[in-house]
């Protein structure tokens, strides 16, 4: 696991860090699907530094990684198409990644209702529904209370065509739910959202993952 990688600050509201960038800090957005320019966005109202990963050889001077939203099936394809599955799996198995809707199926260990026959990373013990939340037509959004490293934040989350986790192995800490369901789910360096925090520009999510599970 990476520590320090940036200064301890407490986390801000309404979407204002005052941290400093870590010259030596790099955050990979992986971008070959998905709205990665707005994951990387929010990476810069939060003062770090960021690079876009579409080849495994860009996953070599990372401290972190983001998986963002998008189709988790063209994203699958894509993942293999680009010679990235094993690098992804082996950078996830000791570095921190950050798998926000697509990216928390990516990051699944098994996935219901896979009529495409996406084949999920497996590197954190949880189970997927895709779509669990309903297709695109239903998206909706909620303000979801989590809890961060102890402070209880409000968040804006957006559901599109959302994962609903269904089952959560004993490693799994909840951070949030909405409804009765896991929304927001940490084991260990690895995190994973069913909802995009990435279209606010609150980034106290975002600087949760950077400062404590990263």
């Amino acid at each position: 696991m990476i520590l320090g990688i940036f200064p301890r600050t407490r986390l801000s509201a309404g979407g204002k860090t005052g941290m400093s960038r870590s010259n030596n800090a790099q955050v990979g957005v992986l971008a070959i699907q998905g709205d990665y320019d707005r994951h990387r966005h929010q990476l810069g109202r939060a003062g770090a530094s960021s690079v876009l990963v579409r080849l495994a050889s860009d996953l070599r001077d990372l401290d972190a990684l983001i998986i963002p939203g998008g189709e988790s099936t063209t994203m699958d394809i894509m993942i293999d198409r680009f010679n990235l599955r094993e690098p992804l799996l082996e950078f996830g198995r000791s570095k921190p990644v950050f798998g926000t809707c697509a990216g928390m199926i990516m990051l699944s260990t098994s996935i219901e209702n896979n009529v495409s026959k996406v084949r999920p990373l497996e590197l954190m013990d949880i189970d997927v529904d895709r779509n669990g939340y309903g297709r695109q037509v239903y998206s909706f959004e909620e303000k979801i209370d989590a809890d961060l490293a102890g402070e209880k934040v409000r968040l804006t989350a957006t559901f599109i065509r959302a994962p609903r986790v269904t089952r959560v192995g004993s490693g799994i800490e909840i951070l949030a739910k909405y409804r009765e369901d896991p929304a927001l789910v940490r084991q260990g360096h690895l995190l994973a959202a069913s909802f995009h925090a990435e279209l606010d520009d609150d980034t106290r999510l975002l600087e949760y993952f950077l400062e404590k599970v990263s």
